[in-house]
């Protein structure tokens, strides 16, 4: 049976094909990007156990260990849940998969002037989403751009086969996990305005550099997403959400990857 897209164009869904990744411009308003800063202004003021731990005392020069991000708000904050179910964003999702998306998680970055960025990687390493994969939207809070840390993508890599990664740089990224492009791929940086979402496969490689500005935030709202067909899923994201907000709950995903079951992952998501 043929699939009607509802929101995309046929372009836009060739896009997100042939490169792994598709922006769309402004699925969320002024307003509720609005709402969302405020939402994590009044979050990040405040240690959140098991989501958001701070040292609010750190005099280490690391802006991240003020500003880590925030892990699975939708679990502890209504405004995040309503938001990782945006529904411009699920119908987008749905065009892309097919089919309804489940959502399995959200995360907030503040990203603060001098924060190290994250060395290249591959989603569906850590989310083991089977059959199918995730897909990530990835939503500007404030204007991305190469100075201020933007995300860093390598088209066309949707096809190339989840690897176990290697160390990363310490002192560039803030994640232990490096995913080395292949040669005939370059990294190419995704400017964006607020409201604006990135939508990307997950097998496709991307990462982000440091923000080198003196003053300027990079904050982003990123959420994953499994295909309503998927059965499995690492435990990390269980319970996963259908649109009305109702949970589902797909079996742990055991397979350990192409580390061996021996590899634990550790949660960089």
């Amino acid at each position: 049976m043929s699939y009607s897209l509802n929101y995309l164009t046929e372009e836009q869904k060739r896009q997100f094909e042939q490169e792994g990744y598709l922006i769309v411009k402004g699925l969320f308003d002024k307003q509720q990007i609005q709402e969302i800063e405020d939402t994590f202004e009044a979050i990040g003021r405040n240690p959140v156990p098991g989501h958001f731990e701070p040292d609010l005392s750190d005099e280490s020069g690391d802006p991240l260990k003020r500003y880590p991000r925030v892990m699975h708000p939708h679990r502890f904050n209504e405004a995040a849940k309503r938001y990782m179910l945006h529904p411009p964003v699920l119908a987008v999702l749905e065009d892309l998969y097919e089919e309804p998306p489940l959502a399995a998680q959200s995360m907030f970055y503040y990203k603060p002037p001098g924060a190290r960025g994250q060395a290249l990687h591959q989603d569906n390493f850590y989310l083991k989403v089977e059959p199918g994969n995730c897909i990530a939207a990835w939503t500007a809070v404030d204007a991305a751009d190469l100075e201020n840390g933007s995300l860093m993508v390598v088209p066309k890599t949707q096809d190339y086969d989840i690897v176990c990664p290697e160390l990363s740089d310490a002192k560039e990224s803030f994640t232990t996990h490096y995913v080395k492009p292949p040669k005939e791929q370059k990294v190419m940086p995704v400017s964006m305005d607020p409201g604006d979402v990135l939508f990307f496969n997950g097998n496709l490689i991307h990462g982000s550099y440091r923000n080198k500005t003196k003053d300027r935030f990079r904050r982003s709202f990123i959420c994953h997403y499994a295909n309503e067909s998927a059965s499995q899923i690492s435990h990390f994201y269980r319970p996963l959400y259908r649109a009305d907000g109702s949970e589902v709950d797909l079996k742990e995903n055991p397979d350990g990857g192409p580390c061996g079951v021996e590899f634990e992952n550790v949660y960089p998501h």
